[in-house]
């Protein structure tokens, strides 16, 4: 028989902000991460874009100080012309891999390589010996950073041997100041790359791990909601042995219930609206006969519908535990306090107390009653469940609902 009265301690703690669930990840952090919103290329493209137009200005600044000394300087600012409008053009495109395509990549690649041939054209043959930079100037790694953010090392690899290429073929040939450059292209460009790769890995394995959480919980909140119209059946056999239509009635609804859960769906009832506000006190009071005393508020408690629904499921399960555990004959007090920071629903028996560590032993035996039922409800709604007892001074559960979605 299922345990559902756990960890005891010796004197009621005062109300107070308990901290919320450790290690649970929100539910918007699953939706941004996998909708992109937090993907970590992201801030990698941005510096991309940046990097681009900057060295563009460089090689303009730099062209500017040494264009009278190229033999068709005319040529050279018709190229930076070109290249200054592309840059800024595609300045959209670099904003991230689903925009950069390998068209505009190509085309990058197709701009770096021209204007590098072009600088062994127009240039003398001295200052090119001398070690003298291409046009582009270090606007052509940015093409290779490209290629390293859409396709990953192996691509920058190939970007930067072309370009190391167009160097060797079309501007001072095999040199040490070549050579230099062109391995440090290869290296920036790969080492990016493959971080980029690792960074796309590990993105994909959190988000994997962060739908398979949010799974688990919603799983978990069926197996509660299962578990307690269980119990509610079972109760009504017992109390009501001749009503078969109401018993009928419910167990159609558990088998609707458990069918949804087997096949990861959601309960029929859930399909409803679930926004706006309602007033906690019915759902609660509607519990209150002669052994269940309800104490509320005069005024409306009112709470996102989602939440009072679930505060008062997590109600309904303690009743269950002291209908199973203190007996039929035992009297209970239920009080509902309307706070500005938070509400607080207190759930106290006379019935006979439990020791402690019930609640360890239960839980390794299988028995998860109050850790589904109750504070697993109330850790999900982002509040806090805590279990008081003496034993022989009966039991009180004091369930804690934090106005700001989240008790801190």
């Amino acid at each position: 028989m299922e345990d559902h009265r756990p960890v005891a301690v010796p004197h009621r703690a005062p109300t107070a902000a308990r901290p919320g669930p450790a290690g649970v990840a929100p539910a918007g952090v699953v939706a941004a991460v996998a909708a992109g919103g937090m993907s970590v290329e992201l801030p990698l493209w941005r510096a991309m874009g940046y990097f681009r137009v900057l060295a563009l200005a460089y090689a303009v600044l730099r062209y500017l100080t040494s264009y009278h000394q190229f033999l068709h300087p005319v040529s050279g600012w018709i190229f930076l012309g070109a290249l200054s409008l592309w840059t800024l053009a595609s300045t959209r495109a670099f904003a991230g891999p689903q925009r950069c395509t390998w068209l505009v990549l190509g085309t990058d690649l197709t701009a770096a390589v021209t204007g590098i041939v072009m600088s062994g054209i127009i240039d003398t043959p001295a200052r090119i010996h001398g070690g003298a930079p291409t046009l582009p100037t270090i606007w052509a790694a940015g093409t290779v950073l490209g290629f390293a953010g859409k396709g990953g090392w192996r691509a920058a690899a190939f970007a930067g041997a072309v370009i190391g290429a167009a160097n060797i073929l079309g501007h001072g040939g095999v040199s040490p100041d070549n050579l230099h450059n062109i391995v440090l292209l290869l290296l920036a460009g790969c080492a990016i790359g493959y971080v980029i790769e690792l960074a796309r890995a590990s993105e994909a394995v959190l988000t994997r791990a962060l739908q398979v959480e949010a799974a688990t919980r919603e799983r978990e909140r069926l197996s509660r909601d299962i578990h307690d119209g269980v119990l509610q059946v079972l109760a009504l056999v017992h109390r009501q042995q001749g009503d078969a239509a109401e018993l009928g009635r419910l167990a159609g609804e558990q088998e609707r219930a458990l069918r949804a859960l087997m096949t990861g769906g959601r309960p029929p009832e859930d399909d409803g609206d679930a926004d706006g506000e309602r007033d906690l006190r019915p759902l609660v009071s509607r519990h209150a006969d002669e052994r269940i005393t309800v104490a509320a508020p005069a005024t409306p408690v009112l709470l996102p519908a989602a939440a009072a629904s679930e505060l008062a499921a997590a109600v309904a399960a303690a009743l269950d535990n002291v209908r199973r555990h203190a007996g039929e004959a035992a009297r209970a007090w239920i009080l509902v306090e309307d706070e500005p920071e938070a509400v607080t629903v207190s759930v106290r028996d006379d019935g006979p107390g439990f020791p402690a560590g019930r609640l360890a032993e239960a839980q390794r035996d299988g028995r998860l009653g109050v850790a589904q039922s109750i504070r697993g409800r109330m850790l999900d709604l982002g509040g806090s469940a805590e279990l008081y007892s003496v034993p022989g001074q009966g039991v009180e559960v004091e369930l804690r609902w934090p106005r700001s979605g989240r008790d801190d």
